[in-house]
């Protein structure tokens, strides 16, 4: 099982309370802003964030303690009169830390489903940068499993490229113990994404490896990859100028790029991985 979708288990499960009884006062307006008993907003099932560091819980908590919550939660009404978290559940985690009795929330109408409230939750993680690379990757996935969205549809909602949603979500092909280095930032999101040039797992950890004991650096691992690829009868260097060249293509089309050259003449191979990456390499290189 791939780490991004088997990160529950870095959490240990919330045991599991009877919820008191509502304290909604059916006379506060539900419009703009207002403010509810933190007790009853339920967590949002669809929030993307498996990850809550306690250093960043201990930081929020010690602001909201002395400026108190200066974004408000997102929330929908539940059929009962309580609510369902959509977005914020750090500030909603600090307030029932700090025994606050209100936190102000602002109220989503319309019953969003839950494709909505992945989308909602997920573009909010994205804009306060909340999110870690797995996680996002996951979010991605299951837009396409899930819900049948194409990977230029999750580029559009959530002001990304399609580019970038592809090459983040195929971090999720990394072994287990390069995603979870990334979670941890142990190594960048570069080195990854260098990683899945190589094939084979065992060659991509031995690399992993070596990183992690450093003086590895991105360039490193593309230059590995390249050599790897030269036939055996060959056992040439490769032009170092072409391997640099490689790399600034790679960087520039967000996808692998193979030079080869034979004295003045050769070609230059551009791999994509669905049609909408196809389509979307097709309409940069002919602009």
């Amino acid at each position: 099982m791939a780490l991004g979708r088997g990160l529950g288990s870095l959490i240990p499960p919330k045991t599991t309370q009877a919820k008191p009884k509502s304290t909604v006062d059916s006379s506060v307006p539900k419009t703009g802003m207002f403010h509810v008993s933190p007790k009853d907003i339920d967590v949002n099932p669809e929030q993307p964030r498996k990850v809550f560091t306690k250093e960043a819980i201990t930081d929020l908590t010690a602001s909201i303690k002395e400026h108190g919550i200066l974004q408000p939660l997102l929330v929908t009404e539940k059929d009962d009169g309580t609510y369902e978290l959509i977005a914020g559940e750090r500030r909603l985690r600090c307030s029932m830390d700090l025994g606050l009795t209100t936190v102000p929330v602002v109220l989503r109408t319309g019953n969003p489903d839950q494709q909505e409230k992945l989308e909602l939750a997920l573009i909010e993680n994205i804009q306060r940068d909340d999110l870690n690379v797995i996680e996002e990757a996951c979010a991605y996935e299951r837009f396409v499993t899930e819900f049948g969205l194409t990977h230029d549809e999750i580029a559009q909602r959530v002001g990304k490229s399609r580019t970038a949603v592809s090459n983040t979500m195929r971090l999720l092909q990394l072994p287990d113990e390069i995603q979870k280095a990334l979670i941890d930032s142990q190594i960048s999101m570069g080195k990854a994404r260098a990683l899945l040039g190589m094939k084979d797992k065992d060659e991509q950890m031995r690399m992993f490896r070596s990183m992690m004991g450093g003086g590895v650096t991105v360039r490193d691992v593309e230059r590995e990859v390249a050599r790897k690829r030269i036939p055996a009868k060959g056992n040439r260097r490769r032009d170092p100028n072409i391997v640099d060249m490689e790399g600034k293509l790679r960087e520039k089309l967000g996808t692998k790029v193979r030079v080869t050259k034979t004295g003045n003449r050769g070609k230059i191979e551009i791999e994509y991985y669905s049609d909408e990456e196809f389509n979307e390499l097709s309409n940069l290189l002919l602009s």
